[in-house]
């Protein structure tokens, strides 16, 4: 046996049964007719020609062809009429009309009657004269049938084979909502090698029965003796397999919270939807403060929520007009109505100010005091940009205990970010309103040279403590965004990239480890 017919039989031994199945087909040359009489569908059919080109018995070559076809609102508007021919024939009898009225009757929605009536003019069909529609061509000339209801009529139409007339109503029906789409048409042709005829012509002669793969029962059985094993190409390029896995967000904060939880920590939640009592007043944010207007906070109109027992809301109310613990506070008048508005939570902050409340209820003084975090999603009003968005994360904690000092504050905050992946860590003097003293966090990127803001932390002052505990305890707290230190660990350059979803991004993007 010469070399070339051992490389013949180890080609027929490699065969996949869907390459079996293929190959007395080729000879019918359309692709849809191998489909047909092999009964494959395309994705396997797709494959099986992959496979034959990899061994060399065929040569594969595909082209790519963009076809402008009609989109769901042109398919409703090839049934109802185009708004501009739905106008148009209000128009037929009645010649002049107002506009309100002419919107009334036609039943188009506000978006069409505009397009309509722009379209319209566009074609000097009519005029609009002190509010109303006057019709200015003949019935006989209206009816005709408009240069873009012949074309969607006539789609699908191949994009490049477009004239230039078509490619004019193309583009300007493209910039109307879900008119015409452009599809992206893949067609394979093959050709046979003479390697692939002559594997043809041995394959009816090949006889035997190859075991796809290896059972416990065949093994237990003793079967596989004495039968053929497929040969499988090792070097072959296999399609790629992407595993389900979960967001890298969601994967980072799963991260974040497992640290604070080996670190003694209990976790805190609540709705993304608070009242602006325990997102403001009981953390000393004056009601006038400008964070509280509507550039910087999302309200829920129309709705207000319920304040907590008159004992809690009585103590803020003072810290608020009168002060405490020798503060002046800030001398205005407190009002219960500003506290009830509902809002969509600015900072995870309020997690722990609802922490301390319950804590300021336990009888047992002593049971005042603990480690608590959250990891929890944001929101604030601003103008979305690479590095700024109107959601984020951020890492929330405190700790309530009388022997607690700032020095256990900078401890707790170097040994997370350290388990976050940042040794180098800086804390610098830093103003906050509802602690005192203050310090910001920033952490060294060796790859920029430079150091990173990552936020805010401090010692509640005695004006948000006293309220709500009944008496003054050392908490600890810190509220840092937890975005920065995503986008750094996965190198995204723009803040919104981490929200857009793209399913190729998300198959490619590492999974979180440190």
């Amino acid at each position: 046996m010469n070399k070339k017919e051992v490389d013949l039989e180890d080609l027929l031994l490699s065969l996949s049964p869907l390459e079996r199945t293929i190959l007395p087909l080729l000879h019918l040359s359309s692709v849809d007719k191998i489909s047909e009489q092999g009964k494959l569908d395309m994705i396997s059919l797709n494959r099986a020609f992959q496979f034959l080109g990899n061994k060399n018995l065929i040569k594969l070559s595909k082209e790519k062809r963009k076809f402008v076809k009609i989109d769901t609102n042109g398919i409703l508007y090839l049934k109802k009429g185009l708004p501009e021919r739905r106008l148009l024939s209000l128009l037929f009898d009645i010649k002049k009309i107002g506009l309100g009225d002419a919107k009334k009757r036609s039943g188009l929605s506000d978006n069409e009657f505009a397009i309509a009536l722009g379209v319209l003019k566009e074609k000097k069909f009519v005029e609009v004269i002190t509010g109303s529609i006057n019709l200015k061509v003949s019935k006989e000339e209206a009816t005709k049938k408009f240069p873009e209801e012949k074309f969607l009529e006539s789609l699908p139409l191949e994009l490049e084979k477009l004239n230039e007339k078509e490619k004019n109503i193309f583009q300007k029906l493209k910039t109307r909502k879900d008119l015409v789409r452009i599809d992206e048409i893949s067609k394979i042709s093959f050709e046979i090698t003479e390697l692939g005829k002559k594997v043809i012509d041995e394959l009816p002669k090949f006889k035997k029965e190859l075991i796809e793969q290896l059972s416990s029962d065949m093994i237990k059985k003793g079967t596989w003796r004495g039968k053929v094993f497929r040969k499988y190409d090792i070097k072959s390029r296999a399609p790629e397999i992407y595993g389900g896995k979960r967001h890298f967000v969601n994967q980072a904060i799963d991260y974040a919270r497992k640290i604070w939880i080996e670190m003694g920590f209990k976790e805190m939640t609540g709705t993304l939807a608070q009242v602006s009592f325990w997102n403001f007043d009981a953390l000393f944010t004056a009601q006038d403060h400008p964070v509280r207007e509507m550039h910087d906070t999302f309200y829920v109109q129309e709705l207000k929520g319920k304040l907590p027992d008159k004992k809690i809301v009585k103590a803020v109310k003072g810290a608020h007009e009168k002060g405490v613990h020798g503060s002046k506070g800030w001398k205005y008048e407190w009002k219960e109505d500003e506290a009830k508005k509902i809002i969509l939570r600015t900072h995870t902050t309020c997690l722990s100010a609802k922490t301390l409340a319950i804590l300021g209820k336990l009888k047992d003084k002593k049971n005042k005091r603990g480690k608590f975090f959250a990891v929890g999603k944001c929101f604030r009003n601003e103008t979305l940009d690479w590095s700024h968005g109107f959601e984020f994360y951020q890492t929330e904690g405190i700790v309530l205990d009388k022997n607690a000092n700032f020095r256990h504050l900078l401890g707790y905050l170097q040994e997370f970010y350290k388990k976050m992946g940042f040794n180098k860590i800086r804390f610098a003097p830093a103003y906050f309103p509802y602690t005192e003293p203050s310090m910001e966090i920033t952490v060294w990127h060796p790859e920029k040279k430079v150091w990173l803001e990552l936020g805010g932390a401090g010692i509640f002052r005695p004006e948000v403590t006293i309220p709500l505990l009944g008496e003054f305890i050392p908490v600890l707290a810190w509220g840092p965004g937890f975005d920065r230190a995503i986008m750094d660990y996965y190198q995204i350059k723009d803040l919104r990239e981490m929200y857009k979803n793209d399913i190729n991004q998300l198959r490619k993007i590492k999974f979180w480890l440190k």
